[in-house]
């Protein structure tokens, strides 16, 4: 316990955790509480107190409360849950100290721009004009490991969800959007302990991550899952998210050699989806808002419209995932060959 020394050479205990302050610098407002401290004491007793302890409040550094804070401090709490502040009821909007505010999107046609998760400039028209039969043949014993890895997990599929294909897409994109994303840390990692560039495979690999979420947030709005099909994909994904993170760290080629499969597996799902909605199995519903911003597809745009899109999208998926393998095989890193940035 720290003890404090006084005028007259006594020394003064002082609890911890508690300020003191010296009464040489009390003169202004401290004054009468040392007035009131010292009342009914001697006065030999009153010089000898040096130390007061300050009362036990404590305060906000008016350096960190925005003005907006300040202006609404004389509301009362009634107000504020009511959300009369501001005037007519309405939400109040998000105001930042540091300056950093929303910025104000539009489209073309002057309209507001009401999606928070991607831009204009994040949307693009989708390239159909692929090869579906396109098949990388196993040679290699890690070719034929990671095909029977994904024939493996695509065996449960079949018997969990069979035909209820929109279920089927939500979930194959939820395990789709972790490899792109472990592989991009990962190489990210890499770039900065190595201080050498990634070739542009780092926002490739996270381009085409942040591509098959938005496949997931697309079917979100045409398919609802069910609460046991929600947990299993916390099960799915936190037992795949390790095993590939295990698998990349152990040898790239055949993770992206995985993913190049599982491609090929969901242009397959998506094929069967599309069977499904031309003979009337599944009815074919308007295309979501998010899909007409996010392909630039046209106005009258369906859901087959959008499973075209995304069925693509996982041909090119396919495409980049062989190919990085592919030069993995060839002995080299994937930095000396340039990433096929955008894509998709």
């Amino acid at each position: 316990m720290m003890a404090m020394i006084g005028r007259n050479g006594g020394r003064l205990p002082a609890a911890p955790g508690n300020r003191l302050f010296t009464t040489a610098s009390l003169r202004g407002a401290a004054a009468p509480l040392m007035t009131q401290l010292t009342a009914d004491r001697p006065p030999a007793h009153a010089m000898a107190i040096s130390w007061i302890r300050a009362p036990a409040v404590r305060f906000r550094s008016e350096s960190t409360i925005s003005l907006d804070q300040k202006a609404a401090r004389p509301h009362s709490h009634e107000e504020k849950a009511s959300g009369s502040v501001g005037g007519g009821g309405e939400e109040e909007g998000i105001v930042s100290y540091w300056g950093i505010s929303p910025s104000k999107v539009t489209k073309e046609d002057g309209t507001e721009w009401k999606w928070k998760s991607f831009r204009p400039w994040d949307t693009y028209k989708s390239n159909l004009s692929i090869d579906l039969k396109k098949h990388h043949a196993p040679l290699t014993f890690l070719d034929k490991l990671a095909l029977k890895t994904v024939k493996a997990m695509r065996y449960p599929a079949d018997i969990f969800f069979q035909k209820r294909y929109g279920c089927r897409a939500m979930m194959l994109e939820t395990v789709a959007a972790i490899p792109g994303m472990v592989a991009g840390v990962l190489l990210h990692c890499r770039s900065l302990r190595r201080f050498e560039h990634s070739g542009g495979w780092i926002k490739a690999l996270l381009e085409e991550a942040e591509n098959e979420r938005m496949h997931l947030m697309t079917f979100m709005e045409v398919s609802r899952p069910r609460w046991y099909e929600r947990a299993l994909v916390f099960a799915v994904q936190g037992v795949f998210f390790n095993a590939y993170l295990l698998g990349y760290i152990i040898s790239p080629k055949f993770a992206h050699r995985v993913v190049g499969y599982l491609e090929e597996e969901a242009i397959h799902s998506y094929t069967e989806f599309l069977k499904e909605l031309d003979n009337g199995s599944i009815e074919n519903v308007p295309a979501p808002a998010i899909a007409l911003d996010y392909w630039q597809l046209p106005p009258d745009s369906t859901l087959r419209d959008v499973v075209l899109s995304v069925r693509a999208d996982e041909a090119h998926h396919r495409d980049v995932n062989h190919f990085a393998s592919d030069i993995h095989y060839q002995g080299h890193e994937l930095r000396e060959a340039p990433a096929p940035l955008g894509y998709h």
